[in-house]
């Protein structure tokens, strides 16, 4: 007699094809997708499976395909971060998406500390993912050191120079950062300074090179302050620097909309009015671009493709597929509004 406590017996494929009446190998054919299984065996089959309750043993298939059929999904951000920048949940999104269409799991993991790169790696290392998606990768990563080492399939949402041989799906921050500076430029601002931020990144360092082209000899390195993170906090702290720097400063370009959130909040306070006294634009055209007041004039990247794109770019590396190109590069949109 089973006590309280006893596990329910798992029903088996010998189990299905017993109540269907056919061989265990059409049931093995049928549930692979394979031909050869006539119309009335699959629906016997089907039949059975409902009865018997039977769920398909993932573990055991995985062991003998040699497969885990999951995609991590790292992201180098601490958890206040992951859980603040909008971009990073639509990545996860457009990444998931495209997984579940190929039927594979997406697993995710960040890293907030030393420890959890040490961690991660180990992980990595056990077989337990088919692939990786890399998301905000710093120079220098160890995780993607780790990767190379490990010879795991894996892309780059971004594009860190020290992994150029990498395969990555991307934006042109450089050129965005450019145009946006310069529609802020044409509504006659004399001195604009920058909130820059995530240096170590292709992201952020770009998008100061952008800033810089936009200006030319009107660029003063006094007028950018930067902080090692893309939020709001960092946007309050930089529009306080700015102002003691330059007390007419009359535009700003933030590097992300969660930074112009928090500059505007400060101008704000400091009896500033934005757009009539300091226009300020910002980058992403996530939902802090909305709930700004006025709304923000920004760009428009498209997180959502890039993680869709970065998920079948991975899944083509899992297959052994060469993809026809090492780096994709997405489009982005001015959103001009009333901030500047």
């Amino acid at each position: 007699m089973a006590t309280s406590g006893a596990r329910p017996r798992r029903a088996t494929i010998f189990d299905v094809a017993a109540e269907a009446n056919v061989s265990r190998g059409t049931v093995s054919r049928m549930l692979n997708g394979e031909p050869y299984v006539s119309d009335s065996a699959r629906e016997a089959i089907e039949k059975a499976i409902a009865k018997v309750g039977y769920v398909r043993n993932m573990a055991a298939r995985n062991l003998a395909t040699q497969r885990s059929k999951a995609i991590a999904l790292i992201v180098h951000e601490p958890h206040s971060v992951f859980l603040e920048d909008p971009n990073i949940g639509a990545i996860l999104l457009g990444t998931n998406e495209r997984l579940s269409e190929a039927d594979y799991q997406l697993v995710c993991l960040i890293i907030g500390s030393d420890r959890d790169s040490a961690r991660i790696a180990d992980y990595l290392r056990g077989g337990f993912v088919d692939g990786a998606v890399i998301v905000s990768a710093r120079e220098h990563d160890p995780i993607a050191d780790a990767i190379t080492h490990i010879g795991l399939p894996a892309v780059f949402v971004g594009h860190p120079m020290s992994a150029p041989d990498m395969p990555y799906v991307g934006i042109d921050n450089r050129g965005a950062a450019r145009d946006i500076t310069r529609e802020l430029l044409a509504t006659g601002r004399k001195k604009i300074g920058m909130i820059a931020a995530a240096l170590d990144r292709d992201s952020g360092s770009e998008r100061l090179a952008g800033f810089r082209d936009a200006l030319g000899d009107q660029f003063d390195e006094n007028l950018v302050v930067d902080f090692p993170l893309y939020s709001r906090d960092s946007g309050v702290q930089g529009m306080k620097a700015l102002l003691e720097r330059a007390g007419d400063i009359d535009g700003v370009f933030a590097a992300s909309d969660a930074l112009a959130a928090g500059a505007m909040d400060v101008l704000r306070e400091h009896g500033r009015s934005v757009p009539g006294d300091v226009g300020i634009v910002g980058f992403d055209d996530s939902d802090w671009a909305l709930r700004c007041q006025p709304q923000l004039s920004t760009v428009r990247q498209p997180a959502d493709l890039l993680g869709r794109e970065a998920a079948s770019m991975v899944l083509e590396l899992v297959n052994g597929v060469t993809p026809e190109t090492r780096g994709r590069l997405l489009p982005t949109e001015i959103k001009l509004r009333g901030s500047a």
